[in-house]
């Protein structure tokens, strides 16, 4: 039987899983941490601008398994907020166990509080894994959804310092990058200023820590924002965000948090002294990162070369997802390319083509659209995502933005990929 070893457990990692497993695969996943969904545990905001249409494409291909899953432990829908609209916004203190029975009833063998430290391979094919616990865990084939944050020592030296964020790295010990671990050279983005990293964009704040005319409104709309007082708008902090699509004034100029189940704080960071001097928040406290207060994870430190099929340049049988494989930023983005990461995985051991989204669709216009400008000059300095900033400009220009459920099935459909993704391969 064909065994598909997928390293971190995020959005990417369990799509990935997810795939091989319904492909026909024996699918071991492997997870640092003792939780599953990595940054997914922040998140929370789905299905808003062109992520809508992304989903829908994912669901008409049979890959939509957890986007069904974020519909069905939705706190708000059509939700608008600054940028934004229609957006879903699933619930980050339950959605982690939802995920878990999903992979245990596709058969996946997930396994936590299990790190990787390194590779063995023989000229362009890895043959096993290396575990913390000195086991070697050998596969015929692997997909690296390790993300690009962590470890400790990057957030010291390209952000504020390690902020004890969801990767938790002093938990859990510090992510490790199989391709790199295969010597396989990776990129790095950058900030607008050309520093390396960027900055997450949102953090946590316990909502019983917030005033009830601040609460009640947040947990009734889904959204709430706060002008800030003059002294406090630090509009020159835009450009450390991973998320693009959130560097907008409207999020210098004021306090703009979301119900996720948390209330999400859409700034990477904010003092705390500064955020209790205004009214409603004078006994704010941070709940993930821990350290919200001075900074944020720093991400994009470790991105895979790889093709539109998500092969990793340079070795025969690996393959990414996530931000492992681009400059890309967003849950939706994560779950679409791990999908086609886990899936093409098992292409490989039955020595199949390689599946590719066509352009047609936004899910494949966007792979071939963000590998394009990443080799472009200041490419590796922007993050693309269908929810904002370059990429949903040009998928409105394009005709590949829509909200309507039937012709996002139609257009599928038309390229002949309905339900392509839930087939049974081997």
């Amino acid at each position: 039987m064909i065994k598909v070893i997928v390293v971190g457990g995020g959005w990417a990692g369990c799509s990935a899983a997810i795939m091989a497993a319904k492909a026909g695969a024996q699918v071991v996943m492997l997870e640092r941490t003792d939780l599953l969904l990595g940054t997914g545990l922040v998140g929370g905001i789905f299905r808003n601008n062109g992520r809508f249409t992304a989903a829908e494409e994912a669901i008409a291909m049979g890959s939509g398994d957890l986007f069904v899953a974020m519909d069905a432990n939705t706190r708000h829908k059509g939700i608008d907020f600054p940028g934004h609209s229609h957006a879903s916004l699933y619930d980050v203190t339950t959605i982690e166990t939802v995920v878990k029975n999903i992979l245990q009833n596709y058969g996946v063998d997930v396994r936590l509080k299990t790190r990787v430290t390194d590779v063995t391979k023989l000229g362009k094919k890895m043959q096993a894994v290396i575990l913390d616990s000195g086991e070697t865990l050998q596969g015929d084939v692997f997909v690296d959804t390790t993300g690009s944050a962590g470890p400790m020592g990057n957030c010291l030296k390209y952000g504020n310092g390690c902020a004890m964020c969801i990767m938790r790295c002093p938990a859990f010990g510090p992510r490790i990058s199989v391709a790199a671990k295969a010597d396989i050279k990776e990129y790095m983005g950058q900030k607008m200023d050309g520093s390396s990293g960027a900055m997450s964009g949102s953090c946590k704040l316990v909502k019983d820590s917030l005033a009830l005319e601040i609460r009640e409104p947040l947990e009734r709309n889904g959204v709430i924002i706060v002008k800030l007082p003059e002294h406090l708008i630090r509009a020159n902090g835009l450009g450390k965000k991973a998320c693009t699509q959130y560097a907008l004034p409207e999020y210098a100029a004021n306090l703009v948090l979301l119900d996720t189940g948390h209330a999400k704080l859409m700034t990477s960071y904010f003092p705390l002294a500064d955020l209790r001097s205004i009214p409603g928040f004078e006994n704010a406290r941070y709940a993930d990162p821990y350290a919200g207060g001075n900074g944020n994870s720093v991400r994009y430190l470790s991105i895979s070369p790889c093709a539109n099929n998500l092969k990793v340049d340079g070795i025969d049988n690996l393959f990414c997802g996530g931000e492992k494989a681009g400059v890309l930023v967003g849950h939706t983005e994560a779950v679409v390319t791990g999908a086609l990461a886990g899936h093409n995985a098992v292409r490989y051991c039955l020595d199949m083509q390689y599946l590719e989204y066509p352009k047609a669709l936004a899910v494949g216009d966007f792979i071939a659209f963000v590998h394009e400008q990443m080799t472009a000059k200041d490419g590796l300095k922007v993050r693309y995502t269908f929810s904002g900033s370059f990429y949903f400009e040009r998928m409105k220009q394009m005709g590949l933005y829509s909200t309507n459920r039937h012709e996002i099935q139609q257009r599928v459909e038309q390229v002949g990929l309905s339900d392509i993704l839930n087939q049974c391969l081997v």
